[in-house]
């Protein structure tokens, strides 16, 4: 019997498109959640994924588990490419290749962003990015394989490259994959070794500003350069990666143009993020111009000018100057959903506007340090770290996640070790030059 409910569509599977379909869930309406992928993924915890302290399964949960008791809803597997607003469809391309559409009554878009390599997509090669779990299992193959490569080799000249790790961007995901790197090196792998001494292990974060997790305040900013330096994280401000290549990277120096060479193999990719590219097909088609880095500029009520039956919410949308956070993503998209939810309630004034509610913002630096900012509270150190650890754990999906999650954490304090070791290599292509 088909159902003549109205249709709403949620494109992404992340914070926003969970939250948006967790206040559908009641609603008299049909959801159809669409994503790239099979899991919702806990992206800031995707760096410790990627230095063997949590698995990926620690961090993603299938999104047909996660919304099983959803009965108004089904999951599609799929990644927006096109939209039609005047047919009010969807164009949505398999893994395959082929096509297929769906028809929407009210549209949610959730789909984040990707790595932005502002212009130079050639880096892309050789510096993974942190957004997706094949970037954590790709960074994890690079920086394990490099401790193994190093073991082989006769001489310190000779293993210098392999121990070196550049890092580009100071921002909260450059800072903790940087301090991982280093506590790895120093804590799990120390005594593993025979040839080399993983603490030798040169982590290099190079970046723009002119200090790190420039979105904090300067004075917990200063704590955590304070922290990055005792635990040897080499730190080069005022500079950025101009190249990057299979066995090197080009550090430029933003005043003097003045430019010099690491000889590295392992370069992560850390520096700015832009919208996918269904961002552009969505501007083109309701008529609004882009803003910076691709996002959909937004009404206070979080629909497009002109359409008030598509909201974009998360990273993707530009409203405010607010930060592309989790907490951002989490609000808007279950806005969106609550005032869809109003309209078809049958409220007279359903779209109400957005107000974000900012509970703070947190970065781990390393073992027991860490920074939680909320409004006039600024913790570092060991209290910052229960703080960090707390807001992580309450927002991560499902029971088993936050007990696997919190064991692995007991296992790495206790004991050092980190037992996500496991290196893949992909496809069968790439399994057959697995260090390239």
């Amino acid at each position: 019997m088909a159902d003549d409910r109205v249709h709403t569509v949620i494109i992404g599977g992340g914070f926003a498109g969970v939250y948006a379909a967790r206040r559908l869930k009641s609603a008299d309406v049909r959801v159809t959640v669409l994503d790239r992928g099979t899991s919702h993924v806990f992206q800031p915890l995707l760096y410790q994924c990627a230095t063997g302290l949590l698995s990926e399964g620690d961090i993603a949960s299938p999104l047909r588990h996660l919304l099983r008791r959803h009965k108004n809803l089904d999951v599609l597997l799929g990644e927006a490419s096109g939209i039609d607003v005047e047919n009010r469809t969807i164009t949505a391309t398999r893994f395959d290749g082929s096509t297929f559409t769906i028809g929407y009554d009210h549209l949610i878009v959730g789909a984040g962003m990707r790595q932005s390599y502002h212009g130079n997509e050639q880096f892309a090669a050789h510096a993974p990015g942190m957004k997706t779990i094949d970037d954590a299992l790709a960074i994890r193959r690079k920086i394990v394989s490099s401790f193994e490569i190093a073991e082989t080799l006769a001489t310190a000249e000779l293993r210098r490259p392999w121990l070196t790790f550049v890092v580009s961007g100071g921002g909260p995901t450059g800072v903790e994959i940087a301090g991982q790197i280093r506590e790895m090196a120093t804590r799990a792998l120390a005594r593993e070794f025979d040839t080399i001494d993983p603490a030798e292990a040169d982590v290099v974060l190079v970046h723009g500003g002119a200090r790190v997790l420039e979105s904090f305040h300067p004075r917990l900013s200063h704590k955590a350069q304070r922290i990055l330096d005792k635990i040897g994280v080499r730190t080069l401000l005022g500079h950025h990666v101009t190249d990057v290549g299979a066995d090197h990277a080009s550090i430029t120096d933003k005043d003097t143009k003045a430019t010099h060479r690491i000889d590295t193999h392992t370069v992560l990719w850390t520096a700015g993020v832009e919208a996918v590219p269904f961002a552009a097909a969505l501007a083109a088609a309701t008529g609004v111009t882009q803003g910076r880095g691709g996002t959909i500029p937004v009404r206070p009520d979080l629909t497009v000018e002109g359409h008030p039956t598509i909201s974009v919410v998360g990273d993707m949308m530009s409203l405010d100057d607010l930060p592309g956070v989790a907490e951002v993503a989490m609000q808007s998209g279950y806005h969106a959903a609550h005032n869809i939810a109003r309209a078809v309630g049958g409220s007279p004034a359903p779209y109400t506007p957005f107000t974000y509610r900012d509970l703070g913002t947190a970065a781990y630096i390393a073992r027991y340090h860490a920074l939680l900012q909320s409004g006039p509270l600024r913790l570092s150190g060991f209290l910052g770290w229960l703080g960090w650890g707390g807001i992580h754990i309450t927002f991560l999906a499902g029971t088993r996640n936050r007990t696997w999650t919190l064991a692995s954490w007991a296992a790495a304090i206790i004991g050092g070790g980190r037992g996500e070791r496991v290196i893949t290599y992909g496809d069968p292509e790439t399994a057959r030059r697995p260090y390239v």
